[in-house]
């Protein structure tokens, strides 16, 4: 019950928004005002219809109470009218529904210009961001958080590693089907600063539902420091109780499958650790990312999101103390 509490508290953050009826870009406004125009246009002619059912329903009952048997010849010949103008009005709608349709289309898919460059990798079951540049040393991998400017178009580049994976991020944009073996591209623009949910959006596995991640959309500054943050490598330890967590991450298998770049750990199995502390949260949106929370993680991770590739780590409490407060320095 506590681990289900965990998870539980995790989809209840503070601003952290996910609904396709609130739109925070251009792409997604497109979006949004197409299903807007197409539910309306759905829901009044639906009206109609029943409308004109109950009417013609009302008219033959009168009718064969009161006998009138004279007035079916020219009942016909309305009704003839009425589907007659009935079917050319469903063409036109659908018409104008396709029209405006290839423009959203075009508008969404549209071509960007002094874009930030990101690549998205599918695994089961988490995201691995790596984000461009044209100088080799000046790129880097996170996982799990996407941050991108304000009003800035972001295209990313997204693959899957194993299995048909589909990214969404219904506040930005729509959906994009990961294939392996195959790089696509789709892009995204915040209108203004908040973090948006992101999820898989095509089953996956067991653990699909927990296979989320963050979009954080703040100002140029911002975004500009906090990459500058994430170029760089750990930071040293500043503690003998950080000292002995690293000492016991590289002397484990943590280093055999996660990379800490400034450290000889450089594991590609599970997501990049070198600034994990600065993260929302872990395990692909599950939990939130407090030391309480990393350690139940590294101790049985298992109990939290069954299986996913990362097995239990049953350490002694001093020595799991000392490697979760290594971790949560890591910022």
């Amino acid at each position: 019950m506590a681990k289900r509490l965990l998870i539980c508290s995790s989809m209840r953050s503070g601003d952290i928004v996910q609904s396709v009826l609130a739109p925070a870009g251009s792409a997604a406004s497109s979006i949004h005002s197409l299903w807007q125009l197409m539910f309306w246009t759905a829901a009044i002619v639906f009206a109609l219809v029943i409308a004109f059912l109950i009417a013609a329903l009302v008219r033959g009952l009168r009718r064969n109470r009161d006998g009138h048997t004279a007035a079916i010849t020219e009942s016909e010949r309305s009704l003839t009218r009425a589907v007659g103008a009935a079917v050319a009005a469903t063409v036109v709608i659908l018409i104008a529904l396709l029209v405006v349709s290839v423009s959203a289309e075009r508008r969404v898919a549209a071509h960007v210009e002094n874009a930030v460059t990101i690549d998205v990798s599918g695994h089961q079951w988490w995201w691995e961001i790596e984000y461009e540049h044209g100088v080799p040393s000046e790129r880097f991998v996170t996982a799990n958080e996407i941050h991108v400017p304000v009003g800035r178009p972001v295209v990313l580049k997204v693959q899957s590693r194993d299995v048909i994976h589909s990214f969404w991020t219904p506040n930005l944009q729509g959906k994009r089907d990961l294939i392996p073996g195959y790089v696509t591209a789709i892009w995204m623009q915040a209108d203004h600063e908040g973090t948006f949910r992101g999820q898989c959006a095509e089953f996956c596995g067991k653990q699909h539902a927990h296979m989320a991640f963050d979009v954080v959309a703040e100002s140029e500054a911002q975004f500009d420091a906090w990459r500058g943050q994430m170029r760089r490598p750990a930071r040293d330890p500043q503690t003998d109780v950080e000292r002995r967590g690293r000492d016991i991450f590289m002397a484990g298998r943590c280093s055999s499958c996660h990379q800490i770049r400034g450290t000889d750990a450089n594991g590609l199995v599970g997501p990049d650790l070198t600034h994990i502390a600065a993260r929302q949260k872990i395990a692909a949106g599950t939990i939130e990312n407090t030391p309480a929370h990393l350690g139940e993680w590294i101790r049985d991770s298992q109990s939290i999101k069954p299986y996913n590739q990362m097995p239990p780590t049953p350490l002694p409490r001093s020595d799991l103390d000392a490697l979760v407060a290594y971790l949560a320095a890591l910022k």
